[in-house]
C-alpha cells in the first residue's frame, strides 16, 4: 500500500491513453536493469535498496550523534553542494516552521548552509552570525576538494577553532565523507573528527536516505527512523507490481515520456505549500541532473503557488505550449485557520467566512489546474496525505526510482553527470590552478580575443 497517489487524466487531451500504456514492456525492462544492476551506470544503484539495508544500530548512532550536537549548538551549518546539502534541506524544510522564531521556541538548532555558492557577502554574513552564536559543522563531500564546500569548510573551521580552540572545535565537526581515502576523510582523521561515509555506489543526487541527509535531519530534531521507513515501505511497494495500472512510479515516468514525444520538453513541479520549496529545488536537481544528457531531457522547473500565480501564471497560462505542469497537492494540513467574519466587508471577503484557508488554497489549486487544460497545459498530480516524516520517505523513494526509469526510457544514464565539469575546467583555468596552465593560457587567449 502506498500513500502517494498518481493521476494523469488531466492530460489525456494531450497524448493518448496508448501511448502512456506503451511504455509498459520498457518499463518492465528498466525494472529489470535497475533490480539486476546490467543497465547504464549500475555501479551507482546502491539507493536502490538502501532504506531496506539501512540498519537501527546506524540510525541510533546518527540519532546519539545528533543529540550531542544539538546539545551545543544554537546553530548547526550543513556544508555541502548540490546532493550533499539539497535533500536534508528539503526534508529540513518541509517538516519545520516557516519562521525562525517559532524554530527556536522548538529547542532545536536553527540549520543554515554554506558551500553551496561563493559568495563573499552571503559567507562574511554567516560569520557575522556564527560570532554570536554557539554552533556546529556538518561538512559533506567526498574527495573533499570540490570548490564550494572546500571553500566554505576552510573558512568555517578557522572561525570555530579560534572561537572554541582547537580540541572543543574538533568535536564540534562531523565530516560525512569517503570511508577511505580523499581529502576531508584525511583532514578528519588527523583532527579527530567523528566521520560518516558518503557510501561508493550512492550518487550526491540519490544519497538523502544516507548519513548525507539522515544526519542533519536527526539535528534539525527529526524523526529518521519514520523517514527511513516511509522509502523502505515504498521500496517494497514498487517491486510488487510494475504495471502502469497500478505503480504510480511507473505510472509516472510513462505519462511524462510520452508527453515528452510530443513536444512538452519541460517540466514544472507545482506546490501549494510553501514548506516543499526546498522539495521543489531538490526534485530538479534529481531530474536535470539525471537526464539531462545527449541533447535529451525533460528540463525541470518549479513554481510556488498562489504566489507564482502572479509572476509566471501568465506565462503558464498563454506562453509557449511546450510545458506540462506536476502538482504535488497535500491533503491535510497541520494546522486549523478559519476566515473571519468582518462586519464592514470591505474587502468584499465575507462569502469565505468560516471557511477553512486550506479550502480556499485547494480551490486555488483546483480553479489553476483547470484553467491551465484549457490554456493547453497537461496537469499531471501526486496527492500524499500530509507532511510529515513517513510520507517524505515514500515520496523521495518515488521520486528517485520513477527518475531511473525515465532515465532509462530516455536512453541515458541517470547516475553520471559528466556536464558538470565543463564550468570547473574553466574556473580553475582562470584562477590559475596548478596542473591547468596550458587551459589557462587557452582561456585568456579566447576572453582576450
Amino acid at each position: 500500500m502506498s500513500n502517494i497517489h498518481f493521476d494523469y487524466s488531466k492530460a489525456l487531451r494531450f497524448v493518448k491513453e496508448s501511448e502512456i500504456v506503451n511504455f509498459q514492456e520498457k518499463i518492465n525492462e528498466n525494472y529489470k536493469a535497475i533490480y539486476n544492476k546490467t543497465g547504464k551506470g549500475n555501479d551507482f544503484l546502491g539507493w536502490v535498496d538502501l532504506p531496506s539495508k539501512t540498519e537501527s544500530s546506524l540510525l541510533d548512532e546518527i540519532a546519539k550523534t545528533a543529540s550531542a550536537l544539538r546539545a551545543k549548538s544554537e546553530v548547526c551549518v550543513v556544508i555541502g553542494i548540490g546532493g550533499s546539502y539539497l535533500g536534508a534541506r528539503a526534508v529540513i524544510e518541509a517538516l519545520s516552521p516557516a519562521f525562525n522564531l517559532l524554530k527556536k521556541k522548538k529547542g532545536n538548532p536553527v540549520m543554515l548552509y554554506a558551500g553551496h555558492n561563493i559568495s563573499e557577502d552571503y559567507l562574511t554574513q554567516l560569520l557575522q552570525v556564527l560570532n554570536e552564536k554557539d554552533y556546529s559543522l556538518v561538512v559533506i563531500s567526498k574527495s573533499g576538494t570540490t570548490t564550494e564546500p572546500a571553500l566554505a569548510f576552510r573558512l568555517l573551521r578557522r572561525h570555530l577553532e579560534e572561537k572554541y580552540g582547537a580540541q572543543e572545535a574538533a568535536t564540534r565537526i562531523v565530516a560525512i565523507t569517503d570511508k577511505a581515502r580523499g581529502a576531508l576523510k584525511q583532514l578528519a582523521t588527523e583532527k579527530g573528527y567523528q566521520t560518516y561515509i558518503v557510501p561508493d555506489d550512492v550518487g550526491g543526487r540519490y544519497s538523502v536516505l544516507t548519513p548525507v541527509g539522515l544526519l542533519p535531519i536527526a539535528i534539525a530534531g527529526f524523526d529518521i527512523k519514520n523517514l527511513i521507513s516511509g522509502a523502505r515501505q515504498m521500496e517494497t511497494f514498487v517491486k510488487e507490481d510494475y504495471s502502469i495500472a497500478n505503480n504510480p512510479v511507473s505510472a509516472y515516468a510513462a505519462t511524462r515520456n510520452a508527453l515528452y514525444n510530443n513536444g512538452k520538453a519541460i517540466e514544472i513541479m507545482v506546490n501549494y505549500e510553501p514548506n516543499l520549496y526546498f522539495f521543489t529545488e531538490w526534485w530538479k536537481q534529481l531530474y536535470g541532473e539525471s537526464e539531462g544528457k545527449e541533447n535529451k531531457g525533460i528540463f525541470p522547473a518549479g513554481v510556488s503557488n498562489t504566489t507564482d500565480l502572479h509572476s509566471m501564471g501568465q506565462y503558464i497560462q498563454e506562453g509557449v505550449r511546450n510545458l506540462f505542469e506536476t502538482v504535488v497537492s497535500v491533503e491535510n494540513p497541520q494546522n486549523k485557520l478559519l476566515v473571519p467574519q468582518d462586519t464592514d466587508n470591505l474587502d468584499k471577503l465575507n462569502y469565505l467566512a468560516g471557511k477553512r484557508i486550506s479550502e480556499v488554497n485547494r480551490m486555488a489549486e483546483l480553479g489553476t489546474s483547470i484553467a491551465h487544460v484549457d490554456g493547453g497545459v497537461p496537469n499531471l498530480r501526486i496527492t500524499i496525505p500530509e507532511v510529515n516524516e513517513s510520507v517524505l520517505g515514500e515520496l523521495i523513494y518515488f521520486y528517485e526510482m520513477a527518475c531511473a526509469v525515465s532515465g532509462y526510457l530516455l536512453e541515458v544514464n541517470p547516475f553520471d553527470q559528466p556536464g558538470v565539469e565543463a564550468y570547473k575546467k574553466n574556473m580553475f583555468a582562470l584562477l590559475g590552478k596548478p596542473g591547468f596552465e596550458s587551459e589557462t593560457e587557452a582561456i585568456r587567449k579566447r576572453i582576450n580575443q
